[in-house]
């Protein structure tokens, strides 16, 4: 059975940092593009950042870029996101999936970002 499990969120100060993991079993991670997503309250889910098979080639989303960096190790079958200079917009549950969504989604890790 495929099971993401996601940890390292909390609660931060403005401007503070997170690393988040993303752990998968019954999958390897080292099979596809790996996407890191959040979804806020009363929103959609979102892709925030993606990552290829080897780690070579990362993409961000406007609102994140510059400040959160993806990365990966396979051979731990892991997958991270490191956020720095956090923002209150930046407040969300954060998952992580396939670039096409095409796992179950796990539990995801809660951020929050607040004085």
């Amino acid at each position: 059975q495929v099971q993401l499990v996601e940890s390292g969120g909390g609660l931060v100060q403005p401007g503070g940092s997170l690393r988040l993991s993303c752990t998968a079993s019954g999958y390897r991670v080292s099979r596809n593009t790996m996407g890191w997503y959040r979804q806020a309250p009363g929103k959609q889910r979102e892709l925030v950042a993606r990552i290829s098979i080897g780690g070579s080639a990362t993409n961000y989303g406007d609102s994140v870029k510059g400040r959160f960096t993806i990365s990966r190790d396979n051979a731990k079958n892991t997958v991270f996101l490191q956020m720095n200079s956090l923002k209150p917009e930046d407040t969300a549950v954060y998952y992580c999936n396939t670039l096409t969504s095409a796992l179950a989604w796990g539990q995801g890790t809660q951020v929050t970002v607040s004085s």
